[in-house]
């Protein structure tokens, strides 16, 4: 006897069909050039001692702004010292600072929302006022500032004062994420049982709320390693004998007026590809906050 039901709404096979397109579109969506070349960079400045031709801190007198070739595969600068070694070598000194100084700002960026997010609406309102005091002062003047406080530049102190000084935009995207969360039931069912601050945050807090920050996150990154860099041009960051991409950059002045366009050139190159793929990825991210938003 044939059954007189019919089963309606979407069959498992389309279903399953769909749900693997999806997958499917977003793993053609990741950037993928960016992500390789990110690879590559990082790889090379975390293992350069395995191929580095010279010692990258090595002053030869003898051979002073020369032009690549077959010794000096990305020639020398103005102190003789070898560009392709100083390149990888000094790379790793600048994504060094970028992730140190973006694990500070994240951390109190994290810790400053939330107790704004959790505090009553006058502690609230008095903490955003100074996050926004300090939202209209340029970064900059206070990475200077700081850093003049403390004295001569290092990678640590470096890392440190731009942490610092870029955790304001942030904290304020973790606040707004965390008002909106403290009023349900698991929340204040673990703040009556006994919850504390650091339980609730890392339990029921920080997995709602990361998703919405990485994007910022993997962009104070690239914002870290520009700021060194700026500094370091301006002759303010870090000293020529501490190798960096942004002391590199400072040897411009002398390199124009030596026609060593290649001090200039590589370094700079170095440079913008890396953050050009940290972008990338970074608006991927972006992307994928949307449409999650999107959904919901």
């Amino acid at each position: 006897m044939n059954d007189p039901f019919e089963i309606v709404g979407i069959r498992q096979e389309l279903q399953n069909h769909q749900m693997q397109e999806q997958e499917n579109r977003r793993y053609r969506a990741i950037p993928w050039f960016s992500v390789v070349v990110l690879l590559i960079i990082v790889g090379g400045c975390l293992f350069c001692e395995k191929f580095m031709t010279k010692d990258p801190s090595y002053m030869d007198l003898k051979n002073y702004t020369v032009a690549p070739c077959r010794e000096f595969l990305f020639g020398t600068d103005t102190m003789g010292r070898d560009i392709f070694s100083m390149i990888w070598y000094g790379g790793r000194q600048s994504l060094f600072i970028g992730f140190v100084a973006t694990m500070v700002s994240t951390g109190i960026a994290i810790i400053f929302g939330t107790v704004s997010g959790l505090a009553p609406e006058w502690l609230d309102m008095l903490l955003m006022r100074m996050t926004e005091i300090l939202l209209s002062i340029p970064n900059l003047l206070l990475v200077i500032f700081l850093q003049a406080i403390l004295g001569k530049a290092n990678v640590l102190s470096l890392s440190l004062v731009i942490g610092v000084t870029s955790w304001t935009s942030i904290a304020k995207v973790v606040r707004t994420e965390v008002r909106q969360l403290r009023s349900n039931e698991y929340v204040v069912a673990a703040r009556c049982m006994g919850g504390g601050f650091f339980y609730i945050l890392r339990k029921h807090l920080a997995p709602n709320f990361l998703s919405s920050i990485m994007f910022m996150v993997v962009m104070n990154i690239r914002s870290a390693i520009v700021e060194e860099s700026t500094l370091s041009f301006m002759g303010i960051g870090l000293p020529l004998e501490i190798i960096s991409w942004g002391s590199m950059l400072s040897l411009s002045e002398k390199a124009l007026l030596t026609d060593g366009w290649w001090i200039i050139l590589i370094p700079g190159a170095f440079l913008v590809v890396t953050l050009l793929a940290i972008t990338g990825i970074g608006d991927y991210l972006r992307k994928e906050l949307n449409k999650k938003e999107s959904y919901l």
